[in-house]
């Protein structure tokens, strides 16, 4: 994608603004450049994800401070927030027929069923992830957040809160 057209999907910020991040993620080696072609004497360049850079591993996210780790959740929650309301301009958008979701599920979960429950996102959301485009495909936004919101209670309970759960269903 150009920063052009990056520029065209996230209409609320500053073409300079947009300018100065592409740079910036070029210059630190998450975006690199795909394409280069002349544009009425311009070079338009077309970047793409190094997808071996674009995440934080468990070094540097042990290496950043509170605030970093504040700072880059509401970056990623801005984003969102972007694409959702490009999302919602179009003016074909049917958050109905389109399954679009924003879905929140508080779980209890000891060690080995959280790293359970990761590994098998990661095993329904990898084998997509390299899907080309074409015709019949829409591409989707996931976004996958993970945070304990409330700490284990003193005394396990032994009434079944299994019966309580709820399937997600689709949709909102």
């Amino acid at each position: 994608m150009t920063t052009a057209e990056r520029c065209d999907r996230i209409r609320d910020v500053s073409k300079a603004t947009v300018y100065r991040h592409v740079d910036l993620l070029a210059a630190g080696g998450i975006v690199e450049v795909a394409l280069e072609r002349r544009v009425r004497g311009a070079v338009e360049r077309r970047y793409r994800l190094r997808r071996d850079r674009a995440g934080i591993t468990a070094d540097i996210a042990s290496s950043l401070s509170l605030d970093d780790h504040r700072s880059g959740f509401a970056a990623a929650l801005a984003v969102l927030t972007a694409e959702f309301t490009a999302y919602l301009d179009r003016e074909t958008a049917d958050l109905v027929a389109d399954l679009v979701g924003y879905r929140q599920h508080a779980v209890w979960l000891n060690p080995a069923e959280l790293h359970g429950m990761i590994d098998g996102m990661w095993k329904a959301i990898a084998p997509h992830l390299v899907n080309e485009p074409s015709p019949d495909r829409t591409r989707y936004l996931t976004r996958p957040s993970l945070l304990p919101v409330e700490a284990p209670p003193p005394e396990s309970r032994s009434d079944d809160t299994a019966a309580h759960s709820q399937s997600p269903g689709t949709g909102i």
